[in-house]
């Protein structure tokens, strides 16, 4: 009887510690991310506290959802040529050099960051 709940069982928990590892993955490091945003310069644009972009067209980052930010820079990733990309010669330059870990970590970073956008009611 023991043998069979073992192999009953052993797929669950499987699924589960990958389910886990997964969530811990997307969730990504803010430390990690930092060293990140730091290495790749991402103030120089975006303003030293990612509040103040040094052009109004560029956009305020800190305090952005983090879902939001992995799926841009996947999309300049992916660059104008790909569905679902985005076009901006610097950002996909950046972004091309970045894994999936950096992407999250970076996110992460940003979207714990005080920021200054205001959310509609």
């Amino acid at each position: 009887m023991k043998k069979i709940l073992t192999q009953a069982l052993l797929p669950v928990c499987c699924a589960a510690a990958c389910l886990l590892s997964v969530s811990s993955y997307a969730a990504g490091n803010a430390d990690a991310g930092k060293l990140l945003v730091e290495k790749f310069n991402c103030a120089s644009c975006h303003g030293k506290d990612f509040n103040s972009p040094i052009d109004p067209s560029y956009p305020k980052l800190a305090g952005q959802h983090q879902d939001y930010l992995q799926h841009a820079l996947i999309a300049y990733r992916r660059g104008d040529s790909a569905m679902n990309g985005r076009t901006n010669a610097i950002m996909s330059a950046q972004a091309k050099a970045l894994s999936d870990l950096d992407i999250a970590n970076i996110a992460a970073y940003l979207h714990a960051l005080p920021g200054s956008l205001v959310l509609e009611k």
